[in-house]
């Protein structure tokens, strides 16, 4: 199949929700599968929330959150879109199967896992492109609504919120899900299916 006829994907995370991390995975084994190209953006659970009433706890991890979107968006816009996905992976390891809450330790390692310069982590705790970061927020929000979290993806002009899943399907079970996940909300009149999670993420 020729690069011109694959199926171009957008996909919104923030590096901290370990659902958008299981989602991730899953359409990283979709696209072993598929002809798909996927660009991947980030998105802020912190600023989903900035005018939310939220609990105490919920509210102390976003400085956390904060730090690695800014980290993510500066990277993207010094050294290129190519290693925003790369730089996800080198995080979300860390921070979800790795179960790190070090920060500085976490975007120090995988900076240096990539080769990228180890200053780029002053980004982290800089708001110098808080405005590039917010716009690509909202570029992936406005698609799905407000009232909803993430990840958000975007196949051509068909957006939604999720899946959240857990946990990853894999083969023939994770391209199975992926064509009824697209097949439901190709339909202009299809808004919301939903079951209360009985799982935490289970990561491999």
């Amino acid at each position: 199949m020729s690069a011109s006829t694959s199926t171009m994907v957008d996909f919104w995370f923030d590096p901290s929700c370990p659902w958008a991390w299981m989602t991730s995975r899953w359409v990283d084994e979709v696209s072993r599968q598929r002809d798909i190209d996927v660009t991947w953006h980030v998105m802020s659970l912190a600023v989903l929330n900035e005018d939310n009433d939220v609990s105490d706890d919920y509210r102390a991890f976003f400085p956390r959150a904060l730090k690695y979107t800014r980290l993510v968006t500066a990277v993207a816009q010094l050294a290129g879109q190519e290693h925003v996905k790369p730089l996800y992976d080198a995080l979300g390891t860390r921070i979800h199967p790795g179960g790190r809450t070090d920060a500085d330790a976490v975007i120090a390692e995988a900076l240096d896992e990539l080769g990228l310069d180890a200053t780029l982590a002053r980004h982290a705790d800089s708001d110098e492109y808080d405005e590039q970061m917010r716009a690509s927020h909202f570029d992936g929000i406005t698609r799905v609504g407000q009232d909803v979290g993430t990840p958000v993806i975007a196949i051509g002009g068909v957006a939604f919120f999720g899946p959240v899943i857990s946990p990853a399907p894999k083969g023939e079970q994770a391209v199975a899900l992926w064509d009824g996940v697209v097949a439901a909300a190709s339909y202009p009149g299809f808004f919301e299916l939903k079951r209360s999670r009985t799982a935490e993420p289970q990561f491999d």
